[in-house]
């Protein structure tokens, strides 16, 4: 079969505008693979993987071993048992082990009860700091249990996950492209509070805040980031509404640099106004600070059977990929803090 010379100068044009096309929508720099390239990078369809040293299976397995203990409330056994375990840990590591201790009106008793604050200090000779938080003790009930209010309440990710965060994110304050010191800060006391809500809130956090103006220390902390309920297996990050209004700048630094990381559960948009231990540290201690929270336990469609305080917050419901993700955005802006 021959062509005429009209279908010749047919299949010329169309393939000339191939390649006009080609030319307009290739992208530049050259074809690229489908898939990102950095290892940092969260790719849709693949595995997770954390950027080193920081370890999903390691982080989890810290979860676990907090919640092994049981009760970790204020001034229990538990709580001792959890103390001994975190100094070890972080002397282990490298870490300046510094205790804030003192005394709190027990709700129930009366009678006085010890607050232990932790303060973990990376390279303490440095004066321009910032300040890592996080609860560690646990509500003494589940009150919100639909069906026993005085059980056993291990906090999985109520006080355990953001604790384990920074037991992970210790593995990594050896990297020498942090440039400014850190301190990690424990709060005890963040939720002294019974199924008859007798009790307080944030006591450990306000101490601290009204210590860090009252004897001022050698050092200045620039700003501050709270952990808290970070261990959820369907990980859902809003800015808070107090994080956004104290500390706007730093918020969008830290969700522009999940955004880059490319870290979906990270969504810049105020959705919850929350009462946390970043108030103090904003409203008497001056020091910028937002909280990395995700309040809907498990989602937000799902309220009405929340596990928030409640017995079914256990380690089953968390994930040590979702302890990895916020862990990789706060690495990362660590390393990008100048002196």
């Amino acid at each position: 079969m021959q062509r005429t010379k009209t279908g010749w100068i047919a299949v010329f044009l169309l393939a000339a505008l191939v390649a006009v096309v080609f030319v307009l929508w290739k992208p530049k720099g050259g074809w690229q693979p489908q898939t990102a390239t950095d290892p940092l990078t969260q790719t849709a369809g693949k595995s997770w993987t954390p950027p080193a040293p920081l370890q999903s299976a390691r982080a989890m397995k810290y979860l676990e071993q907090l919640c092994a203990i049981g009760s970790r409330t204020t001034g229990t056994p538990g709580m001792v048992q959890q103390q001994q375990l975190l100094q070890a840990h972080f002397e282990k590591l490298g870490g300046r082990i510094v205790w804030q201790s003192f005394q709190h009106r027990h709700p129930q008793t009366g009678q006085p009860v010890e607050v232990k604050n932790l303060i973990v200090q990376w390279h303490p000779d440095r004066t321009e700091r910032v300040v890592l938080c996080s609860h560690y003790d646990t509500r003494p009930f589940p009150d919100r249990d639909p069906k026993n209010r005085t059980g056993l309440f291990v906090g999985a990710n109520d006080g355990a996950s953001s604790t384990a965060a920074l037991m992970e994110l210790g593995h990594a304050m050896a990297d020498k492209s942090i440039k400014i010191g850190v301190d990690f800060v424990l709060f005890d006391a963040e939720e002294l509070v019974f199924a008859d809500q007798k009790g307080d809130y944030f006591i450990g956090s306000t101490y601290f805040a009204q210590q860090y103006v009252a004897d001022p220390p050698a050092y200045h902390y620039r700003s501050g980031i709270l952990m808290d309920m970070i261990g959820d297996k369907d990980l859902q990050l809003y800015y808070d509404k107090a994080s956004f209004t104290y500390a706007p700048q730093l918020a969008r630094e830290v969700w522009d640099i999940a955004r880059g990381l490319g870290l979906k559960e990270f969504s810049p948009r105020v959705v919850h106004d929350i009462r946390d231990d970043h108030l103090p540290l904003n409203e008497i201690a001056r020091i910028p600070t937002i909280d990395i929270i995700d309040f809907d336990y498990p989602t937000a469609a799902s309220r009405t059977r929340s596990y928030w305080h409640t017995m079914a917050d256990s380690p089953d419901k968390c994930s040590g990929d979702s302890l990895t993700k916020v862990l990789a955005v706060v690495l990362e802006w660590l390393k990008r803090q100048t002196p």
